[in-house]
């Protein structure tokens, strides 16, 4: 698998104990607000199989849950649990600086300060590495999709919440703390001195999935999800319209900031509203009217299997670390 330079943290802490010449798997998770996927793959970086879930409501059951996935896949599969080397987790947080637990985590409130490295690792029988799901969204792309190529791009991830995955000179980029791409933050969209638009952040405040559907709610009187009113978007409905066109706005109005601190060859978007085909000439025709007509925007072509793929290979490369390690 490509290499994305793991951090030198504790984040591989143990992996090491678990290298055996039997264990020939990994297994990538990505660990979202409203979703859990789960991925086996072969170290050579081949998808085998993947399931999926809703994740509980605060994330208070995530680790049982995704336990349980791992335990379905490796049946469905024929493989047994000892056969997996290490599982890497994208979670809707940050690592701490040990890397063995998520902050800033919004969506999945019960994650934080927990032991969660270290609870899921002794429930699998191996070892976990923790990134956040962005970020391995775009070790994906990096390896696998539309990254592939260049040196420097960046992945934006729009869903429940909105965050970025950078990659310079072919690494993440992480930054001091590990909160590098979290422009949720970016002080554009919504008041940035209300404490209300602090906890999410203005821009998160203004994209973020029930974001599009409290415009509708204003202009329609009526209750309904992202998917929905971009499906009556495209049958011609005004006031859906309009909710989609100002999710647009905004979004573009972020790339632009993005672009004039990083200059990314290209801007990659996924998430379940990002990767929407149906979003991108919407946010293309705001660039150029906002006088930047030139960005190189994409929508992901692997979609939600782009973070499975890139926590599976961070587990890879954090396993692979820990074997020369020993062998040095």
């Amino acid at each position: 698998m490509t290499s994305t330079r793991p951090r030198d943290d504790h984040s591989a802490e143990g992996v090491s104990a678990s290298v055996s010449q039997v264990r020939d798997h990994v297994i990538g998770v990505d660990l979202g607000g409203t979703k859990i996927r789960v991925g086996i793959a072969r170290l050579t970086g081949e998808l085998i199989a993947e399931k999926r879930t809703a994740t509980s409501s605060d994330g208070s059951d995530a680790i049982d849950q995704i336990h349980s996935l791992v335990l379905e896949l490796c049946d469905s599969t024929g493989l047994t649990i000892d056969r997996v080397l290490a599982t890497g987790v994208g979670g809707a947080g940050v690592p701490d600086a040990t890397g063995a637990s998520f902050d800033l985590a919004p969506n999945l409130t019960a994650l934080g300060g927990i032991p969660f490295r270290d609870r899921l690792g002794k429930l699998l029988g191996h070892p976990v590495v923790l990134e956040n799901d962005v970020n391995v969204s775009a070790v994906g792309e990096l390896v696998a999709g539309l990254g592939r190529g260049h040196s420097n791009f960046v992945f934006v991830a729009v869903g429940t919440g909105i965050g970025m995955g950078i990659v310079v000179n072919g690494a993440l980029l992480r930054g001091a703390n590990g909160a590098a791409g979290e422009i949720g933050f970016l002080p554009i969209g919504a008041d940035p001195l209300s404490p209300a638009n602090q906890v999410r952040g203005p821009l998160e405040e203004v994209t973020a999935g029930d974001a599009i559907s409290r415009r509708f709610l204003a202009g329609a009187g009526a209750a309904l999800s992202p998917k929905e009113i971009f499906e009556i978007a495209a049958s011609g409905d005004e006031t859906a319209i309009d909710a989609v066109d100002e999710e647009a706005r905004w979004l573009a109005m972020g790339i632009i900031a993005v672009n004039a601190v990083l200059d990314p060859e290209i801007v990659i978007l996924g998430g379940g509203i990002g990767s929407r085909p149906d979003l991108l000439p919407r946010i293309t025709s705001w660039l150029i009217r906002l006088g930047q007509p030139n960005l190189n925007v994409r929508t992901s072509e692997l979609g939600s299997l782009a973070p499975v793929i890139g926590a599976a290979t961070i587990a890879a490369e954090a396993a692979a670390a820990a074997q020369k390690g020993i062998s040095q």
